[in-house]
């Protein structure tokens, strides 16, 4: 299959409506960049609330007849769609890495991640069976189904312009809704390519759409009545906006907001197992995800045996374009988070952290050929961080690692608990009590056990707890399909159980 004209360079990358890429020429559009040479690719247009009204009008036109589909014929269409995602996965990572810039490697993972939502949600017939009982009371039967919801939105970032929206989308789409995707402007060209192997698939017109934009489009789905839920996954003042909004106008909200993951090491953990995790989740994605670690709690004396190993990966790592399949870390994803990342290690500094390895003076001269003008940095990694710097207690987003010493688990415990984030926490030991008790003390929504990334998979559910989740559901898995469908109850009896006269008084089994 043949990349779509609208990912080509210089293209303008427009919405998806009604089963068709539109033509219009937008009102507004943003530039697009690659992030390794710093080269402008495309243009993105950008949605006027006129452009979400269509996208949520197709919606609602098509949501009678596939909310009616049974959900059997609903899982073939994904299957399809599965297939058509294996066959085309490597064109979606280098979509990915075009214009996010994660290295290649990194942008598969990221595809297989969200392939794995779609086989859970190919599951549905199963997923959506409810409860019944015979006889609750005399005559009567009582059972519950579960019904879609209508016309539902997502507004995912850039950090993984795949696999978020398919936290989303699969299970929506499979449970009988329509579902309206806000990418992000940064790297929206997947977005389409998704929606093109769902036309493919045999998905009907209107069933999903994409709007590209930013704030307006997004304040049009948060206001719009046709809009029943949303989902959302970016930073934490964002998504309390998208939650308070949303609600305010009737809506269902799952925001999922942004993190502060510490990884403690215990001083019986193995070191080179515990480098080896914080090297590749400080700095993978260039820290630029949710579930990466920022912050290392090192128990007792293992600072001393650990920071000398862990400083000399950091100088190490390898930096380059990641079309290059021995490329450890690429490059940031715009100037501006660039010189935001940049400005939180000048900070670092003047708070009094200690800088042992300094990612500001990698440039793109030191990237390879075409890199030049790209955003790039290298990793940075400090020691002696406390917890009233601003590099410990605000989300950096970069590749950006800060250690931090305690003297025994119980401070490692209630340093973390004292965080206002709770995405995800990893603890390294080899002390089985000691991992029982930090799983069950730690006040985070995803513990790893010498996992330093624990992202749940498809069948379980994504969330963190305190200022990392506002709304009651977790994405996908059992509680996705909860979030995308309403719960009704059936009590039924036939005439001829049915006693002579009026009852007055509240019914009970009999």
């Amino acid at each position: 299959m043949s990349l779509s004209p609208t990912t080509t360079a210089q293209a303008t990358i427009g919405h998806y409506l009604n089963g068709r890429v539109s033509a219009a020429k937008p009102a507004r559009s943003q530039e697009v960049f690659n992030p390794a040479s710093g080269a402008v690719s495309g243009h993105v247009a950008l949605a006027s609330a006129a452009d979400v009204d269509a996208a949520v009008a197709s919606a609602q036109a098509a949501f009678p007849a596939w909310s009616d589909t049974p959900p059997i014929r609903r899982a073939r269409v994904m299957f399809r769609f599965l297939e058509l995602l294996n066959q085309n996965k490597d064109k979606l990572a280098h979509l990915i890495t075009a214009e996010h810039g994660k290295v290649f490697t990194d942008a598969q993972g990221e595809v297989s991640r969200g392939i794995d939502i779609v086989e859970f949600a190919c599951g549905i017939p199963q997923l959506l069976k409810g409860d019944f009982t015979d006889q609750v009371s005399t005559g009567i039967d009582n059972w519950t189904l579960r019904q879609p919801l209508g016309v539902v939105a997502g507004i995912t970032p850039f950090n993984f312009p795949v696999m978020v929206p398919m936290w989303m989308f699969p299970v929506a789409i499979a449970a009988g809704n329509c579902f309206v995707l806000k990418p992000s402007p940064i790297d929206p060209s997947a977005s389409l390519f998704m929606a093109e192997l769902l036309k493919q698939a045999g998905l009907p017109d209107g069933v999903f759409s994409v709007v590209q934009g930013d704030k307006e489009a997004v304040d049009a789905l948060l206001v719009h009545p046709d809009v029943k839920a949303v989902s959302f996954v970016g930073s934490t003042p964002i998504a309390n906006y998208i939650y308070e909004t949303g609600a305010h106008h009737g809506k269902r909200v799952q925001a999922l907001g942004g993190a502060k993951n510490h990884m403690v090491v215990m001083p019986d953990a193995d070191l080179e197992q515990a480098v080896d995790a914080l090297i590749g989740a400080g700095y993978g994605s260039a820290g630029e995800r949710c579930m990466a670690i920022s912050i290392a709690v090192l128990v007792g004396d293992v600072a001393e045996r650990l920071l000398p190993m862990l400083e000399a990966r950091a100088r190490t790592l390898v930096i380059k374009n990641g079309v290059n399949l021995d490329a450890e870390m690429g490059p940031i994803v715009t100037a501006a988070a660039h010189q935001r990342i940049t400005g939180y290690i000048d900070t670092g500094v003047k708070e009094g952290a200690k800088l042992l390895v300094d990612g500001r003076t990698f440039t793109g001269a030191n990237a390879g050929e075409g890199c030049k003008d790209g955003f790039w940095m290298g990793g940075t990694l400090f020691d002696h961080v406390t917890p009233d710097m601003r590099i410990y207690k605000e989300e950096i987003f970069g590749p950006v690692l800060g250690c931090v010493r305690v003297k025994d688990l119980k401070e490692a415990v209630d340093l973390i608990n004292a965080h206002e984030f709770g995405n995800g926490v990893s603890c390294f030991t080899r002390d089985g009590h000691v991992a029982r008790e930090f799983g069950r003390r730690i006040q985070v929504g995803m513990v790893g056990i010498n996992v330093p990334i624990p992202v749940p998979m498809a069948w379980h559910g994504f969330g963190g707890w305190k200022k990392s989740l506002f709304g009651d559901m977790h994405a996908y898995g059992e509680e996705g399909v909860r979030f995308y469908t309403k719960q009704k109850s059936i009590m039924q009896r036939w005439p001829e159980s049915i006693g002579k006269g009026a009852e007055f008084v509240m019914p009970t089994a009999k």
